[in-house]
């Protein structure tokens, strides 16, 4: 196949143009294509699961969702597999040993012996997340692409957000954004599938990262000024910036309006990509960071 061919069946380049980009958790399921040439997103999908299901039942919705949009039966030279879940750990990179997986992640959650340990290193931040895959999903990637690359999706949503604040530190900052993007600790908090990944960050070091799952407003306000407390982080003088599945009008924003001063809405796929509208409500923003 030259590089002027093209799939018929999508419309989308085969040849290396395109990256594609896999998001799989036990609450949904995402994927976006990356077109390389324009920095444009050409095509995305998000599955969200009425119920949590198991990782034989994702694999079985993921071969769905890939003959639906036909994607097995296309080429694309970068694929990045993001495993979303809370079988994890962060390790600082100077005490890790790679012989010591079990026991970074075995005090946080629950593993059986069998389980793949995994890592990635999340440089130049000095970091390492350990965590446990799906392994039945990687293994069905690699049947039908070859070789891929795979990550957590703390690792991405730690990784941008750390790179974003190193890029902005060696901007001009206007005064207003000073103690967003200066010395004061910022909480990024993302929602999706009824999670919310917590990260903090301060004079752009990692302070924490933690995934928690709720089902009510009141269980993310929880979990949100518990994490603030546990800092020691001020309700109103700290940052809190909400974004994925949120807007202003929701429940959840104007709870934590009332006891969070300084809370807003953080829209970060205006920073990277070229996104068309009808592609805004189904971008993952892990599944476009990945890439």
């Amino acid at each position: 196949m030259t590089e002027e061919e093209i799939n018929n069946n999508r419309g989308i380049p085969v040849e290396n143009h395109t990256k594609l980009s896999i998001q799989v958790s036990l609450n949904g399921l995402s994927f976006c294509i990356l077109d390389t040439t324009g920095h444009t997103v050409i095509q995305s999908e998000s599955v969200v699961f009425a119920k949590q299901l198991t990782p034989y039942a994702i694999l079985k919705r993921l071969q769905q969702l890939f003959q639906e949009h036909k994607i097995d039966q296309s080429q694309f030279p970068e694929i990045v597999v993001v495993h979303r879940n809370n079988l994890f750990g962060f390790v600082p990179a100077h005490f890790f040993d790679t012989g010591e997986l079990a026991n970074y992640v075995k005090f946080n959650t629950k593993i059986l012996a069998n389980d793949h340990i995994a890592y990635d290193e999340i440089h130049p931040f000095g970091l390492v997340n350990v965590y446990v895959p799906f392994v039945n999903i990687n293994n069905y990637i690699y049947g039908l692409f070859g070789a891929f690359t795979f990550k957590h999706h703390g690792t991405v949503m730690v990784e941008s957000l750390l790179n974003k604040h190193t890029r902005l530190r060696s901007e001009p900052i206007h005064l207003a954004d000073r103690q967003v993007h200066g010395k004061e600790p910022v909480c990024y908090v993302y929602v999706f599938e009824r999670q919310m990944d917590v990260t903090v960050i301060g004079q752009n070091k990692l302070l924490l990262y933690n995934n928690f799952s709720f089902v009510t407003k009141e269980d993310f306000l929880y979990y949100l000024l518990f994490t603030l407390e546990q800092l020691q982080l001020d309700t109103a003088s700290i940052t809190v910036k909400l974004f994925g599945d949120i807007e202003e009008d929701d429940d959840i924003y104007e709870l934590c309006y009332q006891y969070i001063r300084n809370v807003a809405i953080f829209a970060p796929h205006a920073l990277a990509y070229s996104l068309p509208d009808s592609h805004k409500e189904s971008i993952d923003f892990t599944v476009l960071n990945a890439l």
